[in-house]
């Protein structure tokens, strides 16, 4: 446990206001519901005098004692697992983290995920909700994550998140030739039919909004790149099927491979072995929460998503160099819609 007392006297602007709303803004290093937590706990002196309740009315101009004491978030154990460090400071640390490592523990996977790494690599993290994560990908998404790791820098990193001020950007290789960029405006929500998975919910799902361009076209795959204006679970991989382009590899919401016509053996079987979604988390951009500076970071895809696309280039040219003026066939991809009743389907 770490303990820090810190002081500042409440304005007098702020007559009439609950002790938490009033003392809040002076401690902006720490959430809020961390702070009524103090309160209660008595962390909290006003004039000299101990108050614990949050709903409190100050009168202004009080002079406040906070005693922030930081325990232990976490009991999971620490396990030396490697991780790919990009930047590292007092503050936060963003990592590249590769395909097939776990981000929290949960069922199926209780050990041997970041956050077990995270917690060997600094055992200060403890002391931080989650071991600093404030955001996650997928298990078999690669790319740049950024870790908290105090409380005060895990604060300002989640309301840099909540509005929507983190960039971050993808790169992806999907099913179909795409032919242009553009917007996905569709609310995202649990599946009411697997509820491991996501759907696009035109009722009750929460605001989601991708916005993606083309960067280049092969027989019948495209890659793109997607930046994320929210951050909704499985956001990409729901959005790009929605608009009848899964993710190659994706198990979830990929439906069927594709393979295009006289594609030759070898690189069917690449396509076939690629397994996972081929998403890759590759730029990332944020306010230092210490220094306020504007800090950006990129992450080359990894050896497997530069195979795939050197394949498909490959492809490419072998089928115009054999095959020049053959037809193609399109494909038709479903868009999986949930409505809540019948009056909401449009004729």
């Amino acid at each position: 446990m770490s303990t820090q007392i810190l002081n500042s006297q409440i304005p007098q602007s702020c007559m009439g206001q609950r002790l938490d709303v009033a003392i809040s803004p002076l401690f902006s290093d720490y959430s809020r519901s961390r702070i009524q937590q103090w309160i209660k706990e008595g962390k909290v002196s006003v004039d000299g005098e101990v108050w614990t309740k949050p709903r409190q009315a100050v009168l202004g101009g009080e002079k406040v004692e906070l005693t922030a004491e930081l325990e232990e978030e976490t009991s999971l154990e620490a396990q030396d697992i490697p991780l790919d460090i990009v930047y590292e400071d007092d503050a936060i640390l963003v990592i590249n983290k590769p395909a097939g490592l776990v981000v929290h523990p949960g069922a199926g996977n209780p050990d041997q995920t970041l956050m077990n790494a995270l917690l060997f690599h600094d055992k200060r993290l403890r002391e931080v909700p989650r071991a600093g994560i404030v955001h996650r990908l997928d298990k078999e998404t690669s790319g740049l994550m950024v870790v908290a790791k105090t409380v005060p820098a895990q604060t300002h990193l989640v309301e840099q998140l909540q509005r929507h001020a983190v960039e971050r950007i993808y790169d992806a290789v999907v099913v179909g030739r795409m032919i242009s960029g553009g917007t996905v405006d569709k609310p995202i929500g649990r599946s009411s039919q697997d509820r491991k998975k996501m759907a696009i919910r035109l009722m009750g799902g929460k605001h989601a909004v991708s916005h993606y361009r083309v960067l280049e076209h092969f027989r019948e795959h495209t890659r793109v790149r997607v930046k994320l204006e929210t951050g909704r679970t499985h956001q990409i991989r729901v959005h790009m099927a929605s608009i009848g382009f899964p993710l190659v590899g994706d198990p979830v919401y990929g439906k069927r491979l594709r393979i295009p016509r006289q594609m030759l053996e070898e690189f069917v079987e690449t396509l076939r072995d690629f397994k996972r979604q081929a998403l890759h988390a590759g730029a990332l951009s944020l306010t230092h929460p210490v220094t306020g500076k504007t800090m950006k970071w990129k992450a080359d895809m990894p050896e497997d998503m530069l195979n795939l696309i050197d394949m498909l280039r490959d492809d490419m040219d072998e089928f115009e160099s054999q095959y020049s003026g053959y037809d193609e066939f399109d494909y038709d991809y479903g868009v999986e819609v949930e409505w809540v009743t019948d009056d909401d389907i449009p004729d």
